[in-house]
C-alpha cells in the first residue's frame, strides 16, 4: 500500500534533514561522507565479498571456511554491522545447533542465494524460517540452552545481507535501524510475517528513493534511502546530534505546537526511551544550565547522573544497587545478571571534555579490587565487569586498564559513553525478546576491554 501524502512529506522532512545537516569534523557534508563509505562497500563487495560468496555457492569453498572469512571480512570492514547478533553470531548458531552438517549446508545455501522474483524471496524466508525453528527445537529439546538457539527475527538480516551483495541495485538489508526509523516515522508497522514484513521493506525503500529524487533533484537509490535512516536512527541517543532546524530553508522548518506549557513539540513522541535515561548524554557533558536544574530538583548533577545510569541498567533487566551515596570509597552502582552469572561495577563520571583514566586510577583500583574480590566469594559469578560512564574519553587509558585486569577480579574494564547506554535501553525497550543480557546479547559488549560507542551498541544488537 502507498505512503499516504503526509507519511511522504514526513519522510521527505528528514531526508532535507540529512541533505543539509552541518559539516562534518573533517569539513565534508554527511553526503560526502556517505558517498565515500558508498564507494569503498561496492569495492569490497565486487573485490572480496561477491566472489566468495560465488565461490560457496558452487561448492568450492566449504561452509567452516565461507563462514570464517566472512566473519574476517566483516571484522576488518565493518560496514554492514555483520558482527552482531543478527548476522555472524546467528550465523554461528545455525551451524552450531544444526545435528547434519550437509543438510545445513544446502539450506544456507538455498537461503543466500539472490532470488530472481519477489514471490522466490517469500518462498525463501519461509522456507529458510522453517529449517531454522526446526533446529532450534531440536537443540533446547536435547537439553541445550535457549540462549544457544538461533532466532528466527534475525533471518530477514542474515539473508539480505548475501542477497544484497549479489544484487545490490534490488535487494535492501533488512536492518533493524532502518525499521525503528520507519516506524517511529509511522511509515510502517512490520507484523509477525517475516516474509511479508521484507517485501513490504523493500517496497517502501523503493517508494522512497522514487519520492526523495524527486523532491530533492539528486539521485537516491537503496544505500541513499538507507543513509537518511541512519541519519534519523541516530538522533535520538544523543541531543547534540539533532540538526538544527536552522541549516534547512525556511520553507523546509516544521512549526512548533504548544501542547501544554511549559512542553513545546514538534510532532507527537517516537523515542521508545524514558527521560531520565534519554538526558544522560547531557548531563554526562555538564551543558549549560543543567547543574541549575539538577539544584532545582534537590540534587547534584553527579548524583542525579548517578540515579540515571541506575535506572538505565534496572530498565535493561538486571538486579541493580547504588554504591556510592554514604558507603565510603566504593563504585558508585552494581548491577547482576544471574543468570548469565556476571556483574557490572559502575562508576558514573560528568565530564565537560571527556574523562581520563589516569585521574584516580589508584583509589579505583583499590575499592574494584575490594568489591570484585567479595563478589567472587560472596555471588560465585563467572566474570565481573567494571565499567566508567562518561561524555567521552581521552585515550591514555591503556596501561590503566591493563594494570587493573592484573591487580583486581574483574575480566574486563570497560569505558562507556552516555550515548552508548542510551541506544542500549533503546535496543532493549524496542526489541525486548531479541536483545538478551547474555552472551548473545548485551553481555558480548562488555566482553574485551576499551571503549564502547554508539556505534559498537548498534553493530552488535541491530
Amino acid at each position: 500500500m502507498p505512503l499516504s501524502p503526509e507519511q511522504l512529506a514526513r519522510a521527505i522532512e528528514v531526508m532535507q534533514e540529512y541533505l543539509h545537516a552541518p559539516p562534518l569534523a573533517d569539513g565534508k557534508s554527511l553526503v560526502e561522507r556517505s558517498s565515500d563509505g558508498d564507494r569503498e562497500r561496492v569495492e569490497l563487495i565486487d573485490g572480496q565479498l561477491k566472489p566468495l560468496v560465488e565461490a560457496y555457492l558452487a561448492n568450492r569453498v566449504p561452509l567452516d571456511e565461507f563462514k570464517s572469512k566472512i566473519d574476517g571480512i566483516n571484522k576488518r570492514h565493518e560496514r554492514w554491522g555483520f558482527k552482531g547478533i543478527k548476522g555472524q553470531m546467528f550465523f554461528n548458531m545455525v551451524v552450531n545447533v544444526a545435528n547434519d552438517a550437509a543438510e545445513c549446508d544446502q539450506e544456507i545455501k538455498a537461503a543466500i542465494v539472490a532470488p530472481t522474483t519477489e514471490y522466490m524471496a517469500r518462498s525463501r524466508i519461509r522456507t529458510f524460517s522453517s529449517y531454522v525453528r526446526r533446529i532450534g527445537d531440536a537443540h533446547v529439546e536435547s537439553g541445550g540452552t535457549k540462549h544457544g538457539r538461533p532466532k528466527p527475527g534475525s533471518i530477514p538480516f542474515f539473508m539480505s545481507y548475501f542477497w544484497q551483495i549479489q544484487d545490490r541495485r534490488t535487494w535492501p538489508v533488512y536492518y533493524t535501524n532502518s525499521v525503528n526509523t520507519m516506524i517511529d516515522l509511522n511509515l510502517w508497522q512490520p507484523t509477525d510475517d517475516l516474509a511479508e514484513d521484507y517485501i513490504t521493506y523493500k517496497h517502501l525503500h523503493e517508494e522512497l528513493a522514487a519520492a526523495f529524487t524527486k523532491a530533492s533533484g539528486r539521485t537516491f537509490d537503496l544505500y541513499g534511502v538507507e543513509h537518511v535512516f541512519w541519519f534519523k536512527g541516530w538522533n535520538p541517543y544523543d541531543g547534540a546530534k539533532t540538526p538544527s532546524h536552522e541549516n534547512l530553508p525556511q520553507t523546509e522548518r516544521p512549526s512548533l505546537v504548544t501542547v501544554e506549557e511549559p512542553l513545546e513539540l514538534l510532532r507527537l513522541p517516537d523515542s521508545y526511551v524514558p527521560p531520565i535515561v534519554s538526558v544522560l548524554p547531557r548531563i554526562a557533558r555538564n551543558e549549560a544550565g543543567f547543574d541549575a536544574l539538577a539544584k532545582a530538583s534537590g540534587t547534584s548533577l553527579p548524583k542525579a547522573f548517578e540515579k540515571g545510569i541506575h535506572a538505565a541498567f534496572t530498565i535493561l533487566g538486571y538486579d541493580t544497587k547504588l554504591l556510592g551515596q554514604g558507603m565510603g570509597r566504593v563504585p558508585d552502582g552494581l548491577a547482576v545478571e544471574p543468570d548469565s552469572s556476571y556483574a557490572i561495577l559502575w562508576d558514573a563520571k560528568v565530564r565537560e571534555n571527556g574523562y581520563s583514566m589516569g585521574t584516580d586510577d589508584r583509589a579505583i583500583r583499590e575499592y574494584v579490587h575490594t568489591q570484585s574480590r567479595d563478589l567472587k566469594r560472596r555471588r560465585s559469578l563467572r566474570n565481573i565487569y567494571y565499567l566508567v560512564v562518561s561524555s567521552g574519553f581521552l585515550d591514555d587509558f591503556d596501561d590503566v586498564i591493563r594494570s587493573m585486569k592484573m591487580e583486581t577480579n574483574v575480566n574486563e574494564v570497560c569505558l562507556l559513553e552516555a550515548t552508548a547506554l542510551v541506544a542500549m535501553v533503546d535496543a532493549k525497550l524496542r526489541n525486548p525478546q531479541q536483545v538478551t543480557l547474555g552472551p548473545d546479547g548485551i553481555q558480548r559488549l562488555f566482553s574485551s576491554s576499551g571503549l564502547i560507542t554508539v556505534e559498537d551498541v548498534m553493530q552488535t544488537l541491530s
